[in-house]
C-alpha cells in the first residue's frame, strides 16, 4: 500500500511519546507566553503592525515573484540597505525565511571540493544547508574551536566553518572570536546564524557579530531572521558585497523562491527602526532572562545560564518535558518543550523566551507555575 511506511512510524512516535500537533492559537489568548521568539515584544507592537498594513496598502499583499523578477521591491532594498548598516555589514539579501537564508549561504558557499566544518548543536537549516551543498560536511564538538581548527587543518582548499551564534536549545553563546582565529589560520570563511542574537546581544540589538568585532570582516558572512526579535517573517543574509553579488547569482533558494511578502518587509524594516530608537530594548531582554534563571535555580530547578534571550529548564524525560508543558499550559503559562529528535544530546528541556516587555510581576507568575507543575 502507497505510503503504508507512515502508519508504522506513526506507532513508533506514539510508543516514544513523540508525536507532535499543530495547536492553533486565538488572536487574543490568555496564556502568559514564555514560549514565542518574541524576543522584544514587537510582533504586536502598533507601529510594526501599521508598517505591515502600510506596505500592503502600497506594494499589494504578495511580492508577485521571485526576487528576480518582480518580488523586488524598492522597500526590499531599503529594508536590505538599512538591515546592513545597523548590524555592520557591507550589504545585505532579503530571503522568505531564515531558513530559506541558511540553506542559500552554505550551498553557494560551500562547492564541490570545499569542506564544511559544522558545529554538532547547530540549527536543522544549517544542518540541511550542509546536506544539500557539493561539499563534504565534517560535525565537530559543540563550541569547540580547536574541534573546527583540527578538521580545517585535514583540508587544503577551499573550506568554512559554520555554527550558530546563540544555540537555540540551551541559549548559548559560540566563541565567536576563537572560531574566527581558527578560519583565519586557515584562510576558511566563517558563516554564523544570528537568528537568536540580532536584537538581544551587541550595542542596541545589532548582534552576536558586531559584539564581536566581526561585523564587516570580508571573511565573515552572518545569516539572520525577521521573525524573531524584529517580529515580521523573512530572514537576511549579511556580508561583504561580492558574497551577496554571489548568492543573488548562485542560490537556488534565493533565485527560485518569491520575495518576502512587502508587508512583511514593511514590519521588518518598522521595527528596526523601532529598535534604532529604542536600543535599551536588548538590554531589557538580557535583563529579564538573568531574572528568569535566577528565579528558577533559587527554586531547585535545573536551569542553563543564558547568553541571549533563551533560558532552558532541564526535564527528567521526553513524557515529563511533554506532561510538564502541557500542566504549564493549563495553569495559563505557554512555555516551549524541546524533546529528541530536536535535542541532539537525548536531554528533553523546557523552553522559555525571555521577552523585553514581561514585567516582574509576570516573571515571578511564571516561575511559580514552573515550580508548582514540575514533575
Amino acid at each position: 500500500m502507497a505510503f503504508g511506511w507512515i502508519d508504522e512510524q506513526a506507532q513508533r512516535r506514539r510508543r516514544a511519546g513523540l508525536v507532535r500537533t499543530l495547536r492553533p492559537r486565538p488572536a487574543a489568548s490568555p496564556l502568559l507566553d514564555l514560549a514565542s521568539n518574541d524576543y522584544l515584544g514587537l510582533a504586536r507592537h502598533p507601529e510594526i503592525t501599521e508598517g505591515a498594513a502600510r506596505a500592503a496598502r502600497t506594494w499589494g499583499g504578495g511580492s508577485t515573484g521571485s526576487r528576480l523578477v518582480t518580488g523586488t521591491t524598492e522597500l526590499h532594498t531599503e529594508l536590505e540597505r538599512e538591515l546592513a548598516d545597523f548590524c555592520g555589514f557591507e550589504a545585505a539579501l532579503v530571503f522568505s525565511s531564515g531558513y530559506a537564508a541558511n540553506l542559500a549561504a552554505v550551498t553557494a558557499l560551500a562547492p564541490h571540493g570545499s569542506l564544511i566544518v559544522s558545529d554538532a548543536g547547530n540549527h536543522a537549516s544549517l544542518i540541511d544547508g550542509c546536506r544539500l551543498a557539493r561539499g563534504t560536511t565534517q560535525v565537530v564538538a559543540h563550541a569547540e574551536p580547536g574541534a573546527v581548527r583540527k578538521a580545517l587543518s585535514t583540508h587544503e582548499g577551499t573550506a568554512i566553518a559554520v555554527s550558530d551564534t546563540v544555540f537555540s536549545v540551551d541559549g548559548d553563546a559560540a566563541p565567536l572570536t576563537a572560531l574566527a582565529e581558527a578560519c583565519r589560520e586557515h584562510g576558511a570563511g566563517l558563516v554564523v546564524d544570528d537568528a537568536h542574537g540580532l536584537g538581544v546581544l551587541g550595542d542596541g540589538g545589532r548582534g552576536a557579530p558586531y559584539a564581536a568585532g566581526l561585523a564587516g570582516a570580508d571573511d565573515v558572512v552572518a545569516t539572520v531572521t525577521l521573525s524573531k526579535s524584529l517580529g515580521s517573517q523573512g530572514g537576511a543574509v549579511l556580508g561583504p558585497a561580492r558574497v551577496v553579488d554571489h548568492l543573488v547569482n548562485a542560490a537556488r533558494t534565493f533565485i527560485f523562491d518569491t520575495g518576502l511578502a512587502p508587508a512583511a518587509a514593511g514590519a521588518a524594516l518598522s521595527a528596526l527602526r523601532l529598535l534604532r530608537r529604542e536600543p535599551e530594548r536588548a538590554a531589557r531582554a538580557r535583563a529579564v532572562a538573568g531574572e528568569l534563571h535566577a528565579r528558577l535555580t533559587g527554586a531547585g530547578l535545573e536551569a542553563v545560564r543564558p547568553d541571549a534571550a533563551v533560558v532552558s529548564v532541564r526535564a527528567p524525560s521526553a513524557e515529563d518535558a511533554v506532561n510538564w508543558a502541557a500542566e504549564c499550559r493549563a495553569a495559563g503559562l505557554a512555555v516551549g518543550c524541546f524533546r529528541p529528535p530536536s535535542v541532539p544530546d537525548g536531554i528533553s528541556r523546557l523552553r522559555l523566551t525571555a521577552r523585553a516587555d514581561l514585567t516582574g510581576q509576570q516573571i515571578a507568575r511564571a516561575v511559580r507555575l514552573i515550580g508548582e507543575t514540575r514533575p
